[in-house]
């Protein structure tokens, strides 16, 4: 809405004018009314024509907010101050480029794009690199205390809302979010803004977008993909930048021209998503300018085609070139097959001084590829004696290829992405060479050596894991109290010169957004010293095993802490106990199971909050797969099968193909006859006592492992079924809420083992060194038990006194075993109404009382208790009188039968 008057308008000298660049978006508007909350007294101009969306913005809600005016209206004589917001390039603010150098008119700046070689220069300019201009203008409102209405800070929020694409663009930076966070604390109406945000195509749009899409013509410019597309229209377009965008979505694309032709005009608007395309710098090119990642231009006097010829001229010129594959890689590729022995493998690997090999095999007179083994894995199975076993058995087969043109990002991705030391370069279907992790490497290296005029950075390490800062998330996810603990610890560590983190289950947990009690600390260093220094700060005491070079810190409130020294481990044979050696945290982490439990998040002072990621246990976190970190993984520790399935079930997650394969092979290769059966228990029950283990019983079975527990133990439906009601009954117990334990892994291997005759029972438990007391209701408890049920099946219904005399002595857990294994609803019934209401029963009667009527204490003590509880249970005495008066009638009874003699 513009002031509409038939004169020019009365204006005094020293005249302040605000004003954008032509085709004003969101941004651009709400910077305009920011800087009038600058300069009071100012005049708000478009330069041209604004979106037909802003028009109806104005027209139709808040344009009272603005002092604005008509550019034909202004009597630019009068004019001493232009303000520049979102731009500072001349062809960008129409005829009021004219004031730009005349004397007497100062000119100030508020911009956030990139600075350029043409750009205008202010009295005063202020720059920032943000997301959104007007988040540059809202930190100097809320720094100034200059007080905003809700309906100023809902356009201004809406300028955020718009340039940051709803805060997801690549731009976007923390400024942007505190100044909307500032913006709705003072009132901005986030239902307006989504309303003009999310808006719905019209019918035109709607056209106007799949003739974009149509018209899409890709460039391969040095191994970049870019989309070019261009339209025409006779009339102007409003939004055109805002279908660029859904484009960009629609299409997944990673960089786009967009070119139109709109009335007598070129407009060309970009939009990027990669760090190669700077769209910015390219479009500066043509006369426009932006950012890195979006960025637009107009052009007059040129034709659609002249404007793409020039743009794709420009594309190969500022776009760098990118090697090839089948540059970098070397030919022919060396390869075995898939019988060869891993001691072969060794001398060829020797040989040729590789550090992987491709598996391949002649298949129909072509060669395909299987797989490839590693330098690592063959050292590892000869060291385990496994000199005659096949590659095939312990190679990689998730491989990944690229063909001989694929660039450098293409292959840098694969081999980071999938960890691979050997990337095949395939081309149709013939291997024509291999890229190694070491050329790359190389590669990487001579593309960040310093300038020649640059000297190298001694303190500067590189990068050796995927890092970022998540400290704001930790204190999202975490208590105050926890986040000093840890900072506690930081500091301790610094004290002593350690390096210190938090590992394993709790970051990973932290990622799953699930809690995690347990906190393990990794110290670079002496972890037992650092224990004594953090234990006297935090006045806690601590256990220690020097050995392993670990310890326990116990807080007064019973939490607990545990130390570890950053350590490596090797195994002598398959399935031993691992010797441990000091190491670094990336060792520490190398020895883990599986790539999820690789996180760690630094404590130090200085890298508080740090995640560290080597192994992209993120990736696999967010793709929800369980993997190894090596191939012999299974072969040094089988028990780590167990927990491959207990984390698969715990978390959804899936085994990866290749460590599923590894599982195989190991169970296949019988490496779990080494174990002790201490250790299979401890995997077990740990499986058992997850909140449902009936899954992952299913995936033992799936595995053939169950047999490690015993070989007659079969998962047919019958056991199936039991296992699926012990679930069931052990669901009811805990809804019961009772303040009293159980083991909850007995009752699931109860159900397990219950078809094993007494001596397999007794083996069973002797083998796992299971403790007296649990192997008593294993083996004599679990068939007494038994012949309970199946007494209950042939004889209810019975008195509540019989049922109590019954199952009174048996363990929660065998009660529970019970419930699962009982085929009739009328049992299971009375086994809960047992453990609900009969055990509970308490008599008032007591023995003082049966004294009293004369009883003399002795075995008839007893049975007079005992008539009087079944009496009680079975619902004919209803209080302590009661009891009393058919106590006194038993005890009567009792006198009045003759004594011996």
């Amino acid at each position: 809405m513009t002031v509409s008057i038939s004169k020019k308008i009365n204006q005094n000298k020293d005249v302040t004018v605000i004003t954008t660049h032509i085709n004003a978006d969101f941004d651009a508007l709400a910077s305009m009314l920011a800087a009038q909350k600058l300069y009071p007294e100012a005049l708000v101009v478009f330069p041209g024509s604004q979106e037909k969306n802003l028009k109806n913005f104005f027209i139709n809600s808040m344009a009272y907010l603005f002092n604005m005016v008509d550019i034909n209206r202004i009597d630019f004589d009068s004019i001493t101050r232009l303000v520049l917001v979102d731009t500072r390039q001349t062809g960008r603010i129409g005829r009021l480029a004219d004031l730009l150098g005349e004397p007497g008119v100062e000119i100030h700046i508020y911009d956030h794009h990139p600075p350029g070689d043409n750009d205008i220069k202010g009295t005063v300019e202020v720059h920032g690199q943000t997301g959104a201009n007007v988040t540059i203008l809202t930190e100097i409102i809320r720094d100034k205390e200059i007080a905003i209405s809700p309906d100023e800070a809902t356009i201004m929020c809406l300028g955020i809302y718009e340039d940051t694409g709803s805060f997801t663009f690549p731009s976007t930076t923390e400024r942007d979010f505190r100044a909307a966070a500032y913006l709705l604390s003072q009132g901005a109406n986030l239902n307006v803004v989504s309303n003009l945000i999310a808006r719905e195509l019209s019918p035109q749009q709607v056209v106007l977008l799949n003739d974009m899409i149509q018209a899409v013509t890709r460039y391969y410019v040095n191994g970049i993909e870019v989309v070019v597309t261009s339209v025409t229209m006779e009339k102007y377009m409003p939004d055109f930048a805002f279908l660029v965008q859904k484009m960009v979505k629609m299409e997944n694309l990673d960089a786009i021209f967009a070119i139109a032709r709109m009335e007598n005009k070129i407009y060309v608007v970009a939009r990027s998503r990669i760090n190669e395309v700077d769209v910015g710098a390219i479009l500066a090119s043509l006369g426009g300018g932006g950012h890195p990642y979006a960025a637009a231009a107009s052009i007059k006097g040129k034709t659609l085609a002249q404007t793409e010829k020039r743009l794709v001229e420009i594309l190969y010129q500022k776009i760098k070139a990118s090697r090839q594959a089948k540059d970098l890689m070397s030919s022919p590729a060396i390869s075995i097959k898939p019988d060869v022995i891993c001691k072969k493998a060794r001398n060829i690997i020797t040989r040729y001084n590789l550090n992987a090999l491709l598996v391949t095999e002649k298949i129909n007179g072509i060669e395909k590829l299987c797989g490839y083994i590693t330098r690592q894995v063959i050292e590892k199975a000869l060291y385990h004696k496994l000199d005659e076993v096949q590659v095939k058995d312990y190679m990689t087969t998730e491989v990944a290829t690229v063909e001989p043109d694929a660039d450098l990002i293409e292959i840098q991705k694969k081999i980071i992405d999938n960890k691979q030391r050997i990337l095949p370069v395939v081309d149709n279907g013939t291997i024509v060479g291999v890229i190694t992790r070491t050329d790359l490497l190389n590669i990487l290296v001579r593309r960040s050596q310093p300038l020649p005029d640059e000297g190298p950075d001694p303190a500067k390490e590189p990068p050796h894991a995927h890092t970022r800062n998540i400290v704001r998330f930790m204190k999202e996810r975490l208590s105050a109290d926890l986040i000093r603990n840890l900072q506690q610890i930081g500091e301790a560590a610094d004290e002593i010169g350690a390096g210190a983190y938090v590992v394993g289950g709790f970051v990973r947990d932290l990622f799953l957004y699930r809690s995690d009690e347990d906190i393990d600390i990794v110290i670079e260093g002496d972890g037992i010293a650092f224990a004594k220094k953090y234990a006297k700060m935090v006045g806690a005491r601590i256990h220690t095993h020097q050995k392993f070079g670990t310890a326990v810190i116990i807080f007064p409130d019973g939490f607990k802490i545990d130390v570890a020294s950053a350590r490596m481990e090797y195994y002598k044979f398959p399935a031993a106990l691992p010797v441990v050696e000091m190491s670094s945290i990336k060792l520490d982490l190398y020895r883990r199971d599986f790539t999820i439990n690789t996180l760690a998040i630094q404590l130090n002072s200085n890298k508080f909050g740090t995640l560290i990621d080597f192994f992209s246990a993120r990736k696999d976190i967010k793709e929800k797969i369980i993997r190894v970190l090596h191939n012999l993984s299974f072969v040094e520790d089988p028990t780590r099968v167990f927990r491959a399935i207990r984390f698969e079930q715990r978390f959804e997650f899936t085994i990866g193909k290749l460590t599923a394969g590894l599982i195989a092979n190991a169970i296949s290769m019988d490496f779990f006859r080494e174990l002790s059966g201490k250790r299979v228990v401890t995997e077990l029950r740990l499986i058992l006592q997850e909140e449902n283990p009936v899954a992952a019983i299913r995936r033992l079975n799936d595995f053939d492992l169950l047999k490690v527990i015993h070989p007659s133990i079969k998962l047919d439906k019958v056991l199936m079924a039991t296992l699926n009601s012990a679930k069931e009954a052990l669901a009811w117990h805990d809804l019961l809420f009772l303040d009293e334990s159980y083991n909850r892994w007995i009752v699931y291997f109860l159900v397990l083992i219950r078809n094993c005759k007494p001596d397999i029972s007794k083996e069973i438990c002797r083998r796992f060194e299971l403790k007296p007391e649990e192997e008593k209701m294993l083996c004599s408890e679990r068939f007494r038990a038994d012949k309970c049920v199946f007494w209950l099946e042939r004889n209810l219904p019975v008195s509540a006194s019989v049922i109590y005399r019954k199952l009174n002595g048996f363990k929660t857990e065998l009660i529970l075993f019970m419930m699962a294994v009982a085929k009739k609803k009328a049992v299971k019934k009375s086994i809960s109404h047992y453990f609900t209401d009969l055990c509970r029963t308490q008599l008032s009667l007591r023995g003082r009382d049966l004294k009293k009527m004369g009883l003399k204490p002795g075995p008839a003590y007893r049975q007079v208790m005992e008539a009087v509880l079944d009496a009680r249970l079975d619902g004919t005495l209803k209080s302590k009188k009661d009891e009393i008066e058919f106590a006194r009638r038993l005890v009567a009874e009792q006198q009045a039968i003759p004594g011996p003699g």
